[in-house]
């Protein structure tokens, strides 16, 4: 009894000042150009107080860095390095990594690997394409869930409840003259999408950017992909069939080697 008891306890206890550090570092994540105390407070609906004294922990524990001209606040090395050693020991990234080079070299576009972090897509890694002129993000970006081939596809292999519940409440930002923004066309999408078993964008989440995700299937609940992305002057409708031949086969080899992992 004093076990299920403790247990209860446990399970209701949420640890406020941690959620909220947290809220905190995700803003300060979201905003290149760092963000102040009084912002931050309106932006999450806290005392300046409190803020201030969350802000000074995180700022002690090197979490947080403080720019002493603007006065604004910027993830600091120990995010960073935390980060980095976190996505090191995600077994998705080594498999991974080989077959993202041959991918590049095949197509010549560069090739990026993430998954669903929550309602975004994060970059786990990246091999940049060989050209002088080249798509690129570094490792730990986050992406919108609406953006693009990856969160197409996401959104198309996630459960149809919780898809539609994100799209219904978030909308479809409209990023380029090409992005639908039209719910119904939208879902009609990404069920071709489910069919196909992988996605296109075509300038619709950057003008002139074209991009093909396929996905790689992985244990439940982690959804994960791979994807190609190019400028629209080198990715010609030839050549983009070959990158969804190509793509798809590389995720095909990932999903497998991860399987053979697992067994192991």
């Amino acid at each position: 009894m004093l076990f299920i008891m403790v247990n209860k306890m446990v399970r209701r206890y949420r640890a406020p000042s941690v959620i909220k550090a947290f809220q905190i570092l995700r803003l300060i994540a979201d905003n290149n150009r760092g963000l102040g105390i009084s912002e931050l407070a309106k932006r999450l609906g806290m005392s300046k107080g409190t803020v201030h004294g969350i802000m000074a922990a995180l700022k002690e524990v090197g979490a947080i860095t403080r720019d002493p001209i603007t006065k604004r606040y910027n993830l600091g090395y120990t995010i960073l390095e935390l980060g980095n050693r976190g996505l090191s020991r995600i077994p998705l990234r080594e498999v991974a990594r080989r077959h993202m080079e041959g991918l590049m070299e095949e197509t010549g576009e560069s090739v990026f690997l993430g998954i669903l972090n929550d309602h975004h897509i994060l970059i786990l890694d990246v091999v940049e394409s060989n050209k002088e002129l080249k798509i690129t993000s570094p490792s730990g970006t986050r992406i919108s869930l609406s953006a693009g081939a990856t969160g197409k596809l996401f959104l198309a292999y996630m459960e149809e409840e919780r898809a539609l519940s994100y799209l219904t409440t978030n909308g479809l930002v409209r990023y380029t003259q090409n992005t639908v923004t039209e719910l119904d066309r939208y879902l009609e999408e990404i069920k071709e999408v489910r069919k196909r078993g992988f996605a296109i964008d075509q300038e619709e989440y950057l003008q002139g950017v074209k991009a093909v995700a396929a996905l790689i299937k992985t244990e439940p609940p982690l959804l994960a992909a791979i994807w190609v992305v190019g400028f629209s002057s080198s990715l010609t409708d030839e050549k983009m069939e070959m990158v969804i031949k190509k793509t798809l086969q590389a995720a095909g080899t990932i999903s497998r080697e991860l399987r053979q992992r697992v067994k192991i």
